[in-house]
């Protein structure tokens, strides 16, 4: 029987759901979203989840929900870009109240990382893996021989006396209005400190911006490889779902 499990992707902007095919690695369905709540507490965002499940094919077996924050022992310790409420809040039990499943809480950089690894642009890759996605902030995740480094947070690391997000994110491009080569010129800074500092062999960049790898590609300018993310802004989906249908939950 055809596993068919619920994958939410939470981040500071938005809200992305889907149903996945946990055999294919595929969406059964479309990916719908919403606008994260403001406040973005966890009482203002469960009923926006319980309205995503609603509107979507019927799912079995756990859900996967990914977040922009360091998840240890099934617990937020941090809060990038959403409300701080959350910090110390177990996101499996507030998704087992709000749609009576089970659930997995993880990280959503390595909720994508896991969908780009297993079936997207770093299968079969054995080296060191870097994924990073650019969205409202930027989300990173750490691979060697396909194993996840979990919770890294690279997107706070310093850079020009800010952290990296705030200097080199996708929002950061709209909220300044910058074109392509402003933006990679920022965008190279950053790359070129993780490549200082950690020698990848493959950057792997998503986001939904990364749907448009065509138009800036060619200002890249980076001793490793770089590939797009090969599920763009569907990853993170993806992955909360692979992930919840691997755990034992």
């Amino acid at each position: 029987m055809t596993r068919r499990l619920l994958g939410i992707d939470v981040g500071g902007s938005f809200i992305k759901a889907g149903v996945v095919d946990a055999e294919e690695g595929r969406l059964v369905g479309d990916l719908i979203s919403a606008p994260t709540p403001q406040p973005s507490s966890p009482e203002a965002m469960m009923p926006t989840i319980a309205g995503l499940a609603a509107k979507l094919p019927e799912a079995t077996g756990p859900v996967g929900l990914a977040f922009p924050a360091v998840v240890k022992s099934g617990r937020a310790r941090t809060a990038a870009n959403i409300d701080h409420s959350w910090i110390g809040a177990d996101g499996a039990a507030l998704i087992r109240r709000t749609l009576n499943r089970d659930a997995l809480f993880l990280n959503d950089a390595d909720a994508a990382g896991l969908a780009e690894m297993r079936l997207g642009a770093g299968r079969g890759i054995n080296g060191s893996v870097v994924m990073l996605t650019f969205g409202t902030g930027i989300g990173s995740a750490l691979f060697v021989g396909g194993r996840l480094f979990p919770n890294t947070e690279l997107g706070h690391m310093e850079l020009n006396g800010m952290d990296s997000e705030k200097y080199a994110s996708a929002h950061v491009k709209a909220a300044l209005n910058l074109d392509w080569a402003a933006w990679m010129d920022r965008v190279n800074v950053y790359l070129d400190r993780m490549q200082a500092l950690l020698w990848p062999d493959l950057f792997i960049l998503g986001g939904a911006i990364s749907e448009r790898f065509a138009d800036f590609a060619p200002l890249l300018h980076c001793e490793a490889e770089v590939r797009p993310a090969h599920f763009g802004n569907q990853a993170g989906v993806l992955g909360a779902a692979l992930a919840a249908a691997e755990a034992d939950v």
